[in-house]
């Protein structure tokens, strides 16, 4: 591994922070659509699972247990489709972050998005599309920046 890589948010801060700000206003939009915030933390943790981005999968595992998740649904959240802890608007809602994380793949298909807006609000389906949008530019950060993952 590199170790001479660019710390992207030391290097740029003013981007840094406008990174920040955006994934504070998806909080803000995730809350006034009714997500909780233990499950706004699974979302972003399936998403960095997905990227392989162990920074971002520690600290969303951990921040999801500190606001509620239980250690079962953290733990099966790799094979969230396989288990019952999850309830219908969960599940659309992991299967449309999973979609925009895999925009790569069969863009976010339309069985996928038909599913979301069938039981979920507009507000949570535009919700939890920006968080993807946003964790997916946290992972492409602290991956691409090496961000360090010690015991």
């Amino acid at each position: 591994m590199s170790s001479s890589r660019i710390n992207l948010g030391k290097a740029s801060q003013e981007m840094y922070q406008g990174v920040a700000q955006l994934d504070n206003l998806v909080t803000q939009q995730l809350e006034q659509a009714g997500i909780k915030e233990g499950f706004a933390h699974l979302l972003r943790l399936r998403a960095s699972q997905l990227n392989q981005c162990a920074y971002c999968v520690r600290l969303h595992g951990k921040d999801a247990e500190d606001s509620g998740e239980s250690r079962d649904r953290i733990n099966v959240l790799p094979a969230w489709r396989e288990t019952g802890y999850f309830t219908v608007k969960e599940r659309a809602a992991l299967a449309l972050i999973e979609a925009v994380t895999l925009i790569s793949v069969g863009q976010v298909p339309d069985a996928v998005y038909d599913e979301a807006a069938n039981v979920l609000s507009q507000a949570e389906v535009a919700a939890i599309e920006w968080l993807g949008v946003v964790i997916n530019a946290w992972n492409r950060i602290a991956i691409s920046s090496r961000y360090p993952v010690k015991p």
